[in-house]
């Protein structure tokens, strides 16, 4: 069945240029992580390499969502790449030289966080402005359908062509970058641009006073922040599967392609099925298997059976973050879909960074698998509380307003 959304071309460049920098960042996220530990065979330079990349997001979230509304999305958009661009041919300068070192790797992420501070904000501001509202859900879906597919993807080209040398894979992901740089620039907007609004305190921080304001888009947000922060089990991956499941790491590779597996054919079917009814229910009602699936997963000893609940965990966050994110963006005026993507961004990554980290200290003391049994719990526990605490959005019948 041919897709509709492929009649609006300004989309699909954009939908190329974003599953062309995924893939750039997922390779650079494993070439990076591997030349660090190369250089200096520390699980701590590792784990900061992550930590220096997410920072800049966090310090940078009001003056990204402020950029993001006040100058044209494309160009903020290109300026990012450009800068990944140049910190790749930096890299790819410093491996081929000889010279590159622990301080040259961990400055590059630095910078990479920053582009990337800028990059996350706009994109999900630019998206809406793209389709009609009526097709912004399926464009959602498409465009999560083609990052999850980098995703998975990503890292495996990466690994296989370090085989040839990391500047092999700088040198790819420079191409990639430059591709996304070219369909950015042919992406064309049909509206007049939002007036630019004084810069003051009052205009920086309006993004959380209309969250604030917004009970059902703070409902919406801070549900994929705890629930993801609680029910995470990536981070214990590697003891399940060497403890539990007693599989090498061919098994641990699965097991963290699983939920992105998952992910993508739920994406592929939302794209051609979009959910247009009891969408509340439906958000409220998938988070609340995601949370069984990670129960099954703590509970289950058989490889195949933890290959299926985290497959499941990953389709039903799936739905979840393609409903959420499209009544966020439906929601928001277009005046300040940066500020509010800004704050949803960092939202988003606290729940990966702080569920990972909430993992690794329930497992510390209570052991692996009460710690995922806890999450999943926990999420469960979150779902039946935000029902309570958000009734308006659990009876949320569409997308759009005027239910």
């Amino acid at each position: 069945m041919k897709n509709p959304l492929l009649e609006y071309r300004s989309f699909l460049f954009f939908f190329l240029a974003r599953v062309a920098t995924t893939t750039a960042n997922q390779m650079m996220m494993v070439v990076v992580a591997w030349q660090m530990y190369d250089l200096t065979h520390s699980a701590y330079d590792l784990g900061l390499v992550g930590l220096v990349q997410f920072l800049p997001s966090l310090a940078l979230v009001l003056v990204a969502g402020s950029v993001a509304d006040r100058f044209d999305r494309r160009r903020v958009l290109g300026c990012c790449l450009a800068l990944q661009l140049l910190i790749t041919v930096g890299l790819v300068a410093g491996t081929l030289g000889g010279w590159i070192n622990r301080e040259m790797l961990l400055i590059a992420s630095v910078a990479l966080g920053v582009a990337k501070g800028f990059q996350g904000p706009t994109q999900q501001a630019l998206g809406p402005l793209l389709v009609p509202s009526a097709a912004l859900p399926r464009a959602l879906a498409t465009v999560a359908a083609g990052t999850q597919a980098a995703i998975i993807l990503g890292p495996a080209l990466g690994g296989f062509i370090y085989v040839g040398g990391a500047d092999a894979v700088y040198l790819v992901c420079g191409m990639l970058f430059l591709a996304a740089i070219g369909f950015v620039s042919a992406v064309r907007i049909d509206r007049a641009p939002n007036p630019r609004e004084p810069v003051t305190l009052q205009s920086l921080f309006a993004g959380i006073s209309f969250i604030w304001r917004r009970k059902e888009v703070l409902g919406a947000i801070s549900l994929d922040l705890f629930a993801v922060l609680l029910g995470g089990a990536v981070a214990l991956l590697p003891i399940f599967a060497k403890d539990i499941l007693h599989v090498g790491p061919w098994g641990l590779g699965l097991l963290r392609s699983a939920p992105a597996a998952g992910a993508l054919l739920m994406s592929l079917y939302l794209a051609q099925h979009p959910i247009r009814r009891r969408v509340g229910r439906v958000m409220f009602g998938s988070v609340a298997v995601y949370g069984v699936a990670i129960l099954i997963f703590g509970l289950s000893t058989s490889f195949v059976l933890s290959l299926i609940a985290l497959a499941v965990s990953g389709a039903f966050d799936m739905v979840s973050i393609v409903i959420r994110q499209s009544l966020v963006q439906l929601e928001t005026p277009d005046a300040m879909r940066g500020r509010v993507s800004a704050v949803n961004s960092i939202f988003i990554g606290a729940s990966n960074q702080l569920g990972e980290f909430e993992s690794g200290i329930t497992a510390g003391w209570f052991g692996a698998v009460p710690s995922v049994l806890i999450g999943g719990l926990g999420t469960l526990l979150v779902v039946g509380t935000w029902m309570q605490l958000f009734p308006a959005l659990a009876r949320r019948e569409k997308l759009t307003s005027g239910n």
